[in-house]
């Protein structure tokens, strides 16, 4: 999940990794989201802040956090998960 705040909007270059790793991977199990901080009050914590924070799931848990745009850490979380 990509976690934005509405005054800085989603992390466009991320969508583009996510879209080339679910091609390669070919996997069901990957699915993107993003998440506005401001309209969801579980998110609260990840509000007032300048950088991306993705979120990752498996079965409802929250089970890796990424701070920041950082592609080669995103994907090798990614693929670490999956």
């Amino acid at each position: 999940v990509d976690v934005f705040q509405a005054w800085c909007g989603p992390c466009k270059p991320v969508v583009n990794l996510f879209k080339k790793i679910k091609n390669e991977v070919g996997s069901n199990l990957l699915h993107f989201a993003v998440a506005e901080v401001d309209s969801i009050d579980a998110l609260e914590k990840y509000r007032g802040q300048c950088e991306p924070v993705f979120l990752f799931y498996t079965g409802g848990e929250l089970v890796a956090v990424v701070r920041g745009a950082d592609a080669p850490l995103l994907q090798k979380t990614i693929l670490k998960q999956l």
